[in-house]
């Protein structure tokens, strides 16, 4: 038994193909194949039920899956413990990102980190938290930047920062002659929300429960994006709220519908998160500092109230 046919097997239990197993392995599909059948007659089970389209994993299959993660994550962080001991910030990252913070933090840190750390080979995905979650917990992301907390005992969380919630009112609405609005005024019915799935429309609900009990039957006007629901205010059809990051860039007019919060201003809080086990603090504590260190100057707002993101 191999790291390599492990590997190949966890492969193919990924992809239930044994053809786009191999692209993954970056080997033929017959080399992968061999390899998964003298591990399977060695151990002298099936560990594949090739019988069946897509492929599935027998029942002896789906335990030996769950064992070989462990051995294979563990055989990576042989190469991890050996690159702290050198001191090395370099090779593949894994890193997730959910989507209400991807379009503007990354444009602002991703340049100075490649140039400051240009051995760091980054793989960046735009996911939704409970994704994120899974894919950290699964091995497939070595961190992600979310919003927390997320009192998940098997992730670690490093707060980047805390970012105010700015209200964008059109001059249609109930609001508008209010320059400084409390939280208090927020009423969920006139309220335009991103989709479900997305942990910044759990934390736009939260901050409106803290006044009103209300449930999600009144929530009939949502968008997947922040751009939709700026928009749609835009139309008349409600006001929104926004994380502070995403009103630097807008035009003159648009910023006429900003509105902010009594303070302290309420915030969400963005952590880098990890496994527990995971090994390569290097590069998690470097971008961790390139990050802090960009938003520090971005974020003019010091006396903010966090709002937790995530629905208890």
């Amino acid at each position: 038994m191999t790291i390599t046919q492990l590997t190949y097997v966890l492969a193919v239990a990924e992809h239930q193909n044994f053809t786009k197993a191999a692209e993954k392995c970056f080997v033929t599909q017959p080399t992968l194949s061999m390899q998964i059948q003298k591990l399977e007659d060695q151990l002298d089970i099936l560990i594949f039920d090739r019988s069946k389209k897509p492929i599935e994993l027998t029942d002896v299959g789906s335990k030996i899956v769950s064992q070989a993660k462990n051995i294979v994550n563990e055989s990576y962080r042989i190469q991890d413990i050996v690159d702290q001991q050198k001191g090395f910030i370099g090779g593949e990252f894994r890193l997730g990102i959910i989507p209400t913070v991807m379009p503007t933090l990354l444009p602002m840190f991703l340049k100075n980190f490649i140039k400051k750390y240009p051995k760091v080979k980054l793989k960046i995905e735009e996911l939704t938290t409970e994704e994120i979650i899974t894919r950290i917990n699964d091995g497939h992301l070595d961190a992600a930047i979310a919003a927390t907390p997320l009192e998940n005992e098997n992730i670690k969380e490093r707060v980047l920062y805390f970012e105010p919630f700015v209200a964008y009112i059109p001059a249609s609405h109930r609001l508008n002659d209010k320059k400084i609005i409390e939280i208090s005024d927020l009423d969920i019915d006139d309220m335009l929300l991103l989709e479900d799935g997305h942990c910044f429309r759990d934390g736009v609900i939260n901050l409106c429960k803290v006044f009103k009990d209300q449930n999600d039957e009144h929530f009939q006007l949502e968008s997947g994006s922040i751009e939709t629901l700026i928009k749609l205010s835009n139309e008349g059809l409600g006001m929104t709220l926004l994380p502070y990051l995403h009103t630097m860039d807008m035009n003159k007019d648009a910023k006429e519908n900003l509105h902010h919060f009594k303070e302290p201003s309420p915030a969400r809080e963005v952590s880098i998160i990890y496994h527990k086990s995971e090994l390569k603090m290097q590069i998690i504590e470097a971008m961790q500092d390139v990050i802090s260190g960009i938003i520090r100057g971005a974020i003019a707002f010091q006396n903010v109230e966090i709002i937790s993101p995530i629905s208890k």
